[in-house]
């Protein structure tokens, strides 16, 4: 039976660990914190406790090898550069360190594309961040790459009862930037896991894009909302210049990643709003028109 470390049981890391369980590998999940483990007491695989950014913290487990793999995909919090490098960098360090022999998987972001001109963009495309967090994802990436592993950068992370879009637009906060036309890239947290498990249970290594088919321009997207719901399009703003991963604006090609076979369950992000019903869940929670 194959054996998977998942570094990480956060919105996508406990999927990604349920689904390597339903598929026949035995799984150990890690957690931070032993709150985060009580909450997880009841998964059916085995969950441990340790801080990514300790190597002594993560070698108290060294006894749980081998591993065929394992994937990197705990997340920073709201933590700026200096976390970015404690939990990534430093992180991926040390599992590498206690854990040689397994392949290891790093989930970073698509936000790594700095490209501001709304062009494609593929796993060979400039990716040039000019913000510290994003270059730290970077020099991640590049740590885990020349061990013959696996980078998967993500899209914008959504799926049940989790829309960063879908909360601001029920909740009154949505802003459309400038005249509208900055592409926003998402992908399902399932179809994400899906990924996770297609590339790591093959034999492929290297960078791939992991993003739903069809990038939408932002009025675009909240116009369609507004139609969906008969709620009103939210008001223009200025562009947000500050975000902690920079400001971008590009479409993401996963051409490379479905060359192996992954197909998404929700190719749009309007495919989960009307089929993913604990997405929606959001629209209800915030007062929001019920599908």
């Amino acid at each position: 039976m194959p054996r998977v470390l998942i570094a990480g049981c956060g919105f996508v890391g406990l999927a990604t660990a349920r689904l390597f369980a339903q598929r026949g590998w035995e799984v150990v999940g890690g957690t931070h914190s032993e709150d985060s483990a009580q909450k997880l007491a009841t998964e059916p695989f085995r969950i441990v406790t340790f801080d990514l950014a300790e190597q002594e913290s993560v070698a108290r487990h060294a006894a749980l090898a081998p591993f065929d793999a394992i994937v990197h995909c705990a997340s920073s919090g709201r933590g700026g550069a200096e976390q970015y490098r404690r939990v990534y960098l430093d992180g991926a360090r040390h599992l590498a360190t206690v854990f040689p022999s397994a392949r290891l998987l790093f989930t970073s972001s698509t936000s790594v594309y700095a490209q501001t001109d709304g062009s494609w963009v593929t796993e060979e495309s400039a990716a040039e961040p000019d913000r510290e967090t994003g270059r730290l994802l970077r020099e991640t990436e590049e740590f885990v790459l020349a061990r013959n592993g696996l980078v998967t950068r993500l899209a914008g992370i959504y799926g049940p009862g989790r829309s960063v879009l879908l909360r601001k637009f029920f909740d009154g906060t949505a802003t459309i930037e400038g005249d509208g036309a900055k592409w926003l890239n998402q992908g399902h947290r399932d179809d994400i896991a899906a990924a996770l498990f297609t590339l790591v249970s093959g034999e492929t290594s290297g960078v791939f894009n992991v993003s739903d088919d069809q990038p939408l321009a932002q009025r675009e997207l909240y116009a369609r909302l507004a139609e969906r719901f008969q709620r009103p399009l939210p008001p223009t703003g200025e562009p947000d210049l500050n975000r902690k991963r920079g400001w971008t604006n590009k479409r993401v090609s996963n051409a490379r990643l479905r060359a192996l076979g992954w197909v998404p369950r929700y190719p749009s992000f309007f495919d989960a709003v009307e089929h993913d019903p604990e997405l929606i869940s959001l629209a209800g929670e915030n007062g929001g028109a019920q599908p």
